[in-house]
Formats: structure tokens, sequence, C-alpha cells
């Protein structure tokens, strides 16, 4: 049996206090690994480069590039490193752009330890992991724009192209489920799934699932 090294976390949060409690709190769980901490977004990019990490815990509200551009460039020249974000906001344009940027979810402050931890794991294994409230708005913002009978922009490619069962498959997608996940939600195979993905991607004519998200969400609302 082998046995799995502690997650290693870089901590980027400028509250001295919360940050203080927050690392307090991560450096009791043995399989948790506190390797280092940052202020603002330059440091963290530069902490990136520097050290090997598992994940990055990463406060939105920073000084200087703040944390959306610091999870961009982390993302960019890291493109297999992990970002988890932390925020007191849930708007639905900022959800936007954590997507964009390539986090792999968010947790509102206040959430409580234990599941900040699973949060962590399950973003370090390779899931999303969207705040309950952000994922009731994402999914409200599909059920919208699937209910709609919109004609096709003649220049842009739209979700209104996929079929019904397509637009169900996106919609989980944009909500961070895996091909098991969406499975077992909607009771078919896991090789139809694939298929389904496969010919989504084409339609779109978009590179991966998480640009397919983006698309479907900007679409759904109204900015095509």
């Amino acid at each position: 049996m082998t046995t799995q090294h502690p997650l290693r976390i870089l901590l980027v949060e400028d509250d001295e206090l919360f940050r203080l409690g927050l690392s307090t709190r991560l450096q009791r769980e043995p399989s948790l690994e506190l390797v280092a901490e940052a202020h603002d977004g330059e440091s963290a990019v530069e902490l990136t480069c520097q050290q090997q990490f598992d994940i990055v815990l990463l406060d939105i509200g920073l000084p200087g590039i703040g944390g959306v551009e610091a999870c961009r460039q982390i993302k960019q020249q890291h493109p297999d490193l992990p970002v988890l974000v932390l925020t007191s906001r849930s708007q639905q344009p900022l959800i936007e752009q954590l997507i964009t940027a390539g986090a792999s979810g968010f947790c509102l402050k206040g959430i409580e330890s234990e599941t900040l931890i699973l949060a962590l794991r399950s973003v370090a294994a390779g899931a999303s992991w969207w705040d309950a409230g952000s994922t009731k708005e994402i999914r409200t913002t599909f059920e919208k724009n699937f209910e709609k009978k919109a004609t096709p922009h003649p220049k842009t490619t739209t979700i209104t192209n996929l079929t019904q069962r397509e637009k169900e498959i996106l919609a989980l997608l944009a909500l961070g489920k895996s091909n098991p996940e969406i499975s077992q939600k909607l009771h078919i195979t896991t090789g139809t799934v694939r298929v389904h993905v496969h010919a989504i991607l084409q339609k779109l004519e978009v590179r991966d699932r998480t640009q397919a998200a983006i698309l479907a969400l900007q679409q759904g609302r109204g900015q095509l």
C-alpha cells in the first residue's frame, strides 16, 4: 500500500489575521502541508515558479494585480496546478472571470473548515468545486437559456445548435461534474457521456470542457 504525501498548499491571503487563523487550521490536518504563504498576487505568482505545490488556495481581494489576474498568470505558467479561490463575493460576473482565468472553483469565506478541506482535496484530485450559491446561479442561467427558442446568430457558434441532451450535459459540465457523475445523474453510460461531450466540443468549435462552459455562460447572459 503506497502512502500519499501531504497535499502541498500555497496560501494567498492579504488579511493577516484571517491568514493566520486559516494557516493554523490547515496545519492541524495531517494530510495537508502548508508550504508557503503570500499576501499579494505578484508574490503568489513568483512562489509558484520557485517551489512545487499541489494546489493554490487564493483570495480574490488582493493588493497589486489582484486575485483573478494572479490566477490567470499562475494557470498560464502552470496549467496543471489547480487553483481554489476563497472569496466573500459570489456574483455571476466574478464566476465567469474565475472560469476564464482557469480556477477550478471557489469557496465563500465563512465556510466550515471541514468543507474547505474537502474542497482542497477534491480540487487537487482534479475535480471542480463551486460554492452552492454560485452553482444555483449557474444552473438558473442554463435553465433560462435552454427554455428560450432563440434564433442562432448567423456568425456566432451558439448552444442553441445543441440537442436537448447535449444541453443537459453541457450544463452539468459547467457545474464541474465528471463523466461518471453525469452518467449517474442522467442514467446513461459513461461511454455515451464521452460521445456527447465530443459532439458538444465539435459543435461549439471549442478546445475543451472549460471553453464550452464559458461560451454557455456568456450566451446564457445574452452576451452573444
